[in-house]
């Protein structure tokens, strides 16, 4: 969720040969145990496997550089952060594939000129070695932009991050409209970390989104933590434009329960958006396991319809998986 310090274009991502920087002892969960526990909850559904639109891998350096970021987030958010899958990336890899997540992506996102494109790739070589990877690009306010989103879905891109806290970027920005119109145009989702959560940015909360989708109407946004903290706003939006879609990363689990938690009296319009809710969890960077993210998903008590569209079917009707 917090702000990456990423490298300048041209700086080739380094591949991990040790415990990574800023690794501890205990740093890592119990993978088997997890593993056990998600396997429980995908057979109490009878699904095969889940499908998670909002996980993060990253060029090592920057990987690294937003561990630190989390490590030092105490005074942000008022509360210690520990990353719980600190290993290297084959290692997490492997644990999405243990969880038995079929398919998965590597949100990156810049905070500065210069380093999307390095970012976008970065995420095509990935995906090129990571087959279950959905293949992920991002994008800046910046000149040549459009050339390079442009190159990132000719090359395949599946799906976008637009990280409007960290970028510190106005979704209206002009430089950014003919993007807008590419994606909409070919109907790839962009996930979008819009809210205010964990702490507010110049262009956060609903109305930059409200009316950037005044304009481009047939986006097909996906808003990261649901809005966080502006539940209610988000799922206004979600009312009057059909193609948004929101996903779970953190909402529901202990940890943002006891910093902004869901209001109950909005879990009605849960229900009644559950063809357009999607699983995300931000691994690996959560102060919990990743089991947890189900059960909290689980304890909603929406059904189990609900659970197999929102860990599943959902994503894999609108990436025909």
């Amino acid at each position: 969720m917090p702000e990456p310090t990423g490298e300048p274009t041209g700086i080739q991502a380094e591949e991990p040969t040790g415990a990574p920087a800023g690794a501890s002892a205990g740093s890592a969960a119990p993978a088997g145990a997890d593993a056990r526990d998600v396997e429980r909850f995908r057979q109490g559904l009878g699904l095969p496997a889940l499908i998670d639109v909002h996980t993060h891998f990253m060029p090592e350096p920057v990987m690294r550089k937003v561990w630190a970021y989390f490590d030092a987030a105490g005074p942000l958010i008022g509360r210690p952060w520990p990353i719980t899958y600190r290993q290297h990336e084959d290692e997490r890899i492997e644990l999405l594939r243990a969880f038995g997540v079929r398919a998965f992506t590597s949100m990156v996102y810049p905070h500065k000129p210069g380093m999307a494109a390095w970012l976008n790739s970065w995420s095509a070589d990935f995906a090129s070695r990571t087959p279950d990877c959905l293949h992920t690009a991002t994008f800046y306010p910046e000149p040549g932009v459009e050339e390079y989103v442009r190159a990132a879905l000719d090359d395949g891109a599946r799906v976008f991050k637009s990280h409007l806290q960290v970028g510190a970027y106005d979704p209206n920005d002009a430089l950014l409209d003919p993007v807008w119109g590419l994606l909409a145009e070919a109907a790839v989702p962009v996930v979008t970390h819009c809210g205010s959560g964990p702490a507010p940015g110049k262009y956060t909360g609903p109305e930059p989104i409200g009316r950037l989708l005044a304009r481009h109407p047939r986006l097909r946004l996906v808003i990261a933590h649901m809005g966080m903290p502006e539940y209610a706003d988000f799922l206004d939006l979600a009312d009057r434009h059909p193609e948004i879609r929101l996903d779970t990363t953190m909402v529901f689990t202990d940890f943002s329960e006891q910093l902004v938690p869901f209001p109950a009296a909005e879990l009605p319009r849960l229900a009644a958006l559950g063809d357009r809710i999607l699983l995300g969890t931000d691994f690996p960077n959560i102060p919990y396991p990743y089991a947890h993210a189900l059960d909290a998903l689980a304890r909603l008590d929406l059904g189990d319809a609900w659970l197999r569209a929102v860990c599943h079917d959902n994503a894999a009707r609108d990436w025909g998986l």
